[in-house]
């Protein structure tokens, strides 16, 4: 029963991407692999060989085609806590739109490997890059979330004429975290995060993202953090894991956010006040850290060619809480 059920999720994703209906977190957990074995994924999921710092690693993508192409294609960029699969409703919004779709996970998330080495923004962006060569795609629209949106950041800097459009929706790193959260070691990190209950972790993605969804559409996000504990390489997955997070913390993009000059939308849920490391800051600072609507239409003002975008009582996950004003903001950029 419990290898049917992700399919029969990500069929009613695609036919219903505003209903969820997932198994509460009290079913049995079946274990996952450590690249999601086991957890659907509503497409075809690839693979592209690619090497990092001298390791053979594969990059899991789905490449979505329209029925009816307009010759134009998207990028989707997934968050950190999130498999990319979350994108389905957009991915279909975007289809129905004529766009083919591209959704990698990158490499150290969700279907692909999990590197023995460190993370880094400039490793993912090159891969992002190495995977539309791969599919002989000039030019792309790249559509961010969270995590997702600094690496946006950083591909639309290091390659500008790969990027149409830059949609950065509820971008993390808009502001440098530096300046707030002391250094922590990484195995300190891997004992906290090991420590971490199912309960726990959904309760932090309630409380960080101001999440305005019903408890069974989250249950997916905690399923594939805690089945895939049951995997002799657990360790491996975490050590990946929390590597994402130092690099979050060691390469902050908000200094490069100006500089941008490819048609830039910002989408900013007006109650996300998401800040990656705010309980390890001092407590005086805290309250300084995550006022993201604000700074993105900050920094959208010093943009030669942005604009900034707040939908009102929504959290981080804008495109799944508010999916026909994120359609109609979307759409209507990208078709300008």
């Amino acid at each position: 029963m419990n290898r049917i059920l992700p399919v029969a999720l990500a069929a009613a994703l695609l036919t219903a991407p505003l209903s969820f209906a997932y198994a509460a977190d009290a079913a049995p957990r079946e274990p996952y692999g450590i690249a999601l074995e086991g957890f659907a994924y509503p497409y075809p999921v690839h693979l592209l060989p690619v090497i990092n710092d001298g390791e053979q690693l594969s990059m899991a993508y789905m490449d979505v085609a329209p029925e009816r192409p307009n010759g134009r294609t998207v990028v989707l960029l997934h968050g950190r806590n999130f498999p990319s699969s979350y994108w389905a409703p957009v991915i279909k919004m975007l289809s129905d739109a004529g766009f083919r779709v591209i959704v990698p996970d990158q490499i150290g998330f969700g279907k692909s490997s999990k590197p023995t080495g460190e993370l880094h923004f400039d490793t993912l962006a090159r891969n992002t890059i190495a995977l539309l060569d791969h599919l002989k795609i000039d030019k792309a629209e790249v559509v961010a979330h969270s995590l997702g949106g600094m690496l946006g950041v950083r591909i639309a800097r290091a390659y500008p004429d790969r990027v149409a459009h830059l949609v950065l929706t509820a971008p993390i790193g808009l502001e440098d975290y530096r300046l707030y959260v002391p250094p922590t070691p990484t195995e300190k990190i891997i004992e906290n995060e090991d420590k971490l209950t199912p309960d726990g972790y959904r309760k932090q993605l309630q409380t960080n993202y101001a999440i305005k969804l019903p408890p069974d559409a989250i249950t997916p996000f905690v399923d594939a953090r805690f089945n895939i504990k049951g995997s002799p390489d657990y360790p491996r997955w975490l050590r990946a894991y929390v590597s994402s997070g130092q690099m979050i913390y060691r390469e902050p993009v908000a200094h490069e956010v100006a500089l941008i000059t490819e048609p830039t939308l910002f989408i900013m849920g007006a109650d996300d006040h998401n800040a990656p490391g705010r309980p390890n800051a001092p407590e005086a600072l805290r309250a300084k850290m995550g006022q993201n609507a604000e700074l993105a239409k900050a920094l959208a003002a010093k943009m030669p060619n942005a604009r900034a975008e707040v939908i009102p009582d929504t959290g981080h996950l804008v495109f799944l809480e508010a999916p026909e004003k994120y359609k109609d903001l979307v759409l209507g950029f990208l078709g300008r």
